[in-house]
Order: C-alpha cells, then sequence, then structure tokens
C-alpha cells in the first residue's frame, strides 16, 4: 500500500465515527499524477447525490504529459461504495452534525486508487483544546520515562 495523501486536518476538527473505504473514478491522466503523489485532500467532502457518492474539493494536480488529456483538477469524483453501505451513509448524513470526510487516499496492492472516507461529527473549539492538552501531557510523560 502506497499513501498517496493524508488528511491530518481531519483527525483535529473531527469526531471519527466510523470509516469506510472507496474506490474513486479516475481519468488516464488522473490516475498517473495520484501515482506521483500530487493529490491534496486537506479541504475536501464528500455528498451523497441520489445513489452516488461524490467527492468535492479534492485537487488532484494535470499531469505534465497529459496536454489536452488532462481534466480539471477540482472536478467532483465518484465513489465507488457497496449499495448497502450508501444506504448506511445515508442514515448518518442525515442526523445533524455528521458529514463524511476522506482521510487519506492511497495505492493499494493491486494498483488501484482507494479513499478512506470517515462519518464525523464536527469538534468545538474546547474539545480542540482538551485534545491539544492531553497530547502536551502524554509527550511530557514521555520524555521523563526516556530521562
Amino acid at each position: 500500500m502506497k499513501l498517496v495523501a493524508n488528511n491530518k486536518k481531519a483527525r483535529h476538527d473531527y469526531f471519527i465515527e466510523e470509516t469506510y473505504e472507496a474506490g474513486i473514478v479516475l481519468t488516464g491522466t488522473e490516475i498517473k499524477s495520484v501515482r506521483q503523489g500530487k493529490v491534496s485532500i486537506k479541504e475536501s467532502y464528500a455528498k451523497i447525490q441520489g445513489e452516488e457518492v461524490v467527492l468535492y474539493g479534492m485537487n488532484i494536480s494535470p499531469y505534465e504529459q497529459g496536454n489536452r488529456f488532462n481534466t480539471d483538477p477540482l472536478r467532483p469524483k465518484k465513489l465507488l461504495l457497496h449499495k448497502r453501505e450508501i444506504r448506511k451513509l445515508i442514515g448518518y448524513t442525515t442526523q445533524k452534525g455528521l458529514t463524511l470526510v476522506p482521510l487519506r487516499m492511497y495505492i493499494n496492492d493491486k494498483g488501484l486508487a482507494k479513499v478512506e472516507l470517515a462519518v464525523a461529527r464536527g469538534k468545538k473549539e474546547y474539545d480542540k483544546r482538551h485534545d491539544i492538552a492531553k497530547r502536551d501531557a502524554d509527550r511530557r510523560m514521555q520524555q521523563a520515562v526516556r530521562k
């Protein structure tokens, strides 16, 4: 498995309820650019439209040798999930405060591009401060143990 993009900000801004692995529909020049690691998923999110899950805001830089075959870097990308998973996601997103956020994008052993999609609940400011304080305390304890 080759990690292409990681969304560290999502774990800071959201409580992760559940994760799903989804395939992604890409064009030929987009997958070449993904294999080079030219992907950003920091500002991306997913929405359910009808019976499909679509990823918005994911930036795949144009492939250098792609010329006229390159597509818009920010175009919406369809995610591939089983129908029962999509129905489950519809149930989650109708609840107040839950959203779909990509956590990471990778290429699996078979050479297929996959996205790890999370059902997430937004954190309040005080939750974020609490997590930062806990991480600092853990870091100080580890340093004390080493000394």
